[in-house]
Formats: structure tokens, C-alpha cells, sequence
């Protein structure tokens, strides 16, 4: 226990830092004397990382912005991978931005650098020979699903499913009346959460098509309320300007998702992770998606999974509406919340079982993994 170890990690976002802290700390608990380097955010620094530049640097989202930006990010991976393969660490964990950390991952095996890669890419949707590069880049992945282990096994990808830290943070049972006392908002009407996602293109798209499936939901339900939260300033001038000729019973709020679900009975959402909070959260759901028409057909041939939304793969079966496209209009999101409000126990029922199977301690179980590597454990 006494010989010390040097660990790397490299994260590219804000849910990177958070899952990365987490690791590092049960890290720190089963092998006190232990140095962090590489990439990582407030968080990550916070519990030790040295961090050779910004995290934000790596930060980028959208074909076009990073083609603006390629040159800086290859130059960092470069001089990131020649400082790393100098300091010898005993493992080297990439969290989650596959493109940046895959080629890093390639590379510093073939330096003779044990590698985990923690957050598997959707290759079980599309994508699929993604898994031959996984193959070579890695020695372990860590997943947090169970059908992303499956996919793996299958492969020959050594893999270890380590469960979801956001099925650890969430309760199993939340309390809907402290939440909504916590935002204000009335005890006694259906009150129905609006989530068209966190980005500027989602609200473009989403945004009107939310607000007006919640005003065809009011003329079916009258007395409901709305509540969304908006993810960032910006987001919430973007959702101001789309409620000006609206008039809506709504609550706007800043950030604090995770209490608007706690406070909804139903939730009208735009398919990502926030569908898994849903879930954790007990809250029936209408899951819908617009991506760019062009987008959409290509997407269309590619994706080889018969659902898109989280709570669907987990229980492997339509347990959620999914209304992607032009299947996604006002009238249609509202048909399909309505009659959720009165009995969403039926969709509900699946979520108790996937939150404690999601439910493992996972950053306890990914030490575990890495340090089993690194022949510490």
C-alpha cells in the first residue's frame, strides 16, 4: 500500500468533471498515496489534478465550431500525449469526449500505458466499427449502462458495467411537495415540467413546439401549470423571446432541473441524459426530437437501435412515447401527455427497477476497476 501511484485523467466537459471528482476521491480512499495529472475542471482540481491547460479548451460542441478550432485541439492532444507518455503513469483514464480521448487512448497503449476509457460512446446505436478502434485503444471500458457491457462482451472489449452516479445522488423516492414549495409553485393542480434541452439549437427547434403542445395540453387540461427550468442566461433570453405571444400559465426557472422533477407529475422532454433523470425521478414522460431534416436522414440509415431515449434502451422495450420528427406536433405531444396525468403509475412502474439496478455506487466501482489495472487493488 505504501508504493505510490500516478494516475491521468483527461475530461472535456462539465459531466466529465463531475464523474472524474467522484473517481478520484474513492481513488484517493482506497490508495491514499496517489498523484492525479492531465485535463480537468474545478472539480477535478479540487481533489488534486494537476491540469496541464483549461478544460474549457477542449469544451467544443458542433461539427462547424470544431472545425474552427481543429488546429488548437490537435496541436493540445499532441502536447498533452508527449508530456503524458514523459510522466509514465501507472494508468491512464479517458472520461467520456471520445473523439479527443480515443486517439490519445491509441497512442499511449502503444507506449506501453495501461488505458481506461469511462463513459462508453453510443457505438451500440451507430457507428458500430467505432468498437474495432475501442478494441485497440483500451484495456478496460467502464460503462454505465447494462446493455453498453452486453455490446462490449459481445465485442471482446474488456469491459466492467459500474453503474450510474446520478442513480446514487437521486433518491429512490423524491418529495414532491418540498419542491414545489421550494419553487413556489401551487400543491393542489397537475403541474407538468417543459425540458426541450440545454443547448441554443434544441430550444430552436423544441422550444415553440413545447410551449405550443402546452397550450393545446391546457385546453384538454384546464387548471395545469408549466414549469421550465432554463439551463443558462442565454437559454433563458432564447426561451423569453418564444413566450412573449404566448400566454401560459408557466413558471421560468434558472437551472435547478432537479427540482422541477421533483415537483412535475408529468414531464414533456427532449431526448438525452436529462430522460434518465426523468426516470430516477419517478416522473412519467413524453420523450420527442427534431434534428435538422438533412440530419435526420442520414441518422435515419445509421442508427441501428430501435429506440432513442435512455428509459426505452434500459428496459429494452417501449416503456415511453418517443415522437421524433415530424411525428413530434403540438397536438400529438398533447394527446400522448394527457392522459399521463391521471394514471402514469403504468409507465412508472418499470423506473423503481432500472433506478436500483443504475444504483451501485459508481465511482466506488470504477476505483475498484482501476486500481484491479494498475495491479493496486
Amino acid at each position: 500500500m505504501g508504493q505510490s501511484l500516478r494516475v491521468a485523467l483527461v475530461a472535456g466537459e462539465a459531466s466529465g468533471d463531475i464523474l472524474g471528482s467522484g473517481l478520484m476521491r474513492a481513488l484517493k480512499a482506497r490508495h491514499p498515496q496517489i498523484e492525479f495529472i492531465g485535463v480537468g475542471g474545478p472539480l477535478m482540481q479540487g481533489e488534486g489534478l494537476k491540469s496541464y491547460f483549461p478544460m474549457e479548451r477542449l469544451a467544443v460542441m458542433g461539427l462547424v465550431e470544431v472545425l474552427g478550432r481543429l488546429p488548437e485541439l490537435l496541436a493540445r492532444r499532441r502536447r498533452l500525449l508527449r508530456d503524458l507518455v514523459d510522466a509514465r503513469p501507472d494508468v491512464f483514464i479517458g472520461i467520456d469526449a471520445p473523439d479527443f480521448n480515443l486517439d490519445l487512448e491509441l497512442k499511449l497503449r502503444r507506449a506501453g500505458i495501461k488505458t481506461v476509457h469511462y463513459v462508453s460512446p453510443s457505438v451500440w446505436a451507430w457507428r458500430q466499427k467505432r468498437v474495432l478502434k475501442i478494441r485497440q485503444a483500451c484495456d478496460l471500458m467502464l460503462c454505465l449502462f447494462p446493455f453498453e457491457a452486453q455490446f462490449y462482451d459481445a465485442q471482446q472489449v474488456p469491459v466492467r458495467f459500474v453503474g450510474h452516479s446520478l442513480a446514487d445522488t437521486i433518491p429512490l423516492e423524491a418529495d414532491r411537495e418540498a419542491a414545489r414549495e421550494a419553487l413556489d409553485l401551487p400543491l393542489d393542480c397537475p403541474v407538468v415540467a417543459l425540458l426541450p434541452g440545454s443547448r441554443g439549437g434544441e430550444v430552436a427547434r423544441l422550444g415553440g413546439l413545447f410551449l405550443d403542445a402546452a397550450s393545446r395540453l391546457r385546453a384538454l387540461r384546464p387548471g395545469i401549470r408549466f414549469v421550465l427550468p432554463s439551463a443558462s442566461p442565454e437559454r433563458r433570453a432564447q426561451l423569453e423571446q418564444l413566450l412573449v405571444d404566448r400566454d401560459l400559465p408557466l413558471t421560468l426557472v434558472d437551472g435547478r432541473s432537479h427540482e422541477v422533477l421533483a415537483a412535475c407529475d408529468a414531464v414533456l422532454i427532449a431526448s438525452g441524459t436529462a430522460t434518465l433523470e426523468a426516470l430516477l425521478y419517478k416522473r412519467p414522460m413524453v420523450v420527442a426530437y427534431r434534428v435538422a431534416p438533412l440530419t435526420y436522414r442520414i441518422l435515419k440509415r445509421l442508427v441501428k437501435s430501435p429506440y432513442i431515449s435512455l428509459p426505452n434502451l434500459l428496459a429494452e422495450r417501449l416503456l415511453v412515447p418517443e415522437l421524433i420528427q415530424d411525428a413530434a406536433t403540438p397536438e400529438s405531444l398533447a394527446q400522448h401527455l394527457a392522459p399521463l396525468l391521471e394514471d402514469g403509475e403504468v409507465q412508472t412502474e418499470g423506473f423503481d427497477l432500472i433506478h436500483r439496478a443504475l444504483r451501485r455506487d459508481a465511482s466506488a466501482q470504477a476505483a475498484e476497476a482501476v486500481l484491479e489495472l494498475a495491479g493496486r487493488a
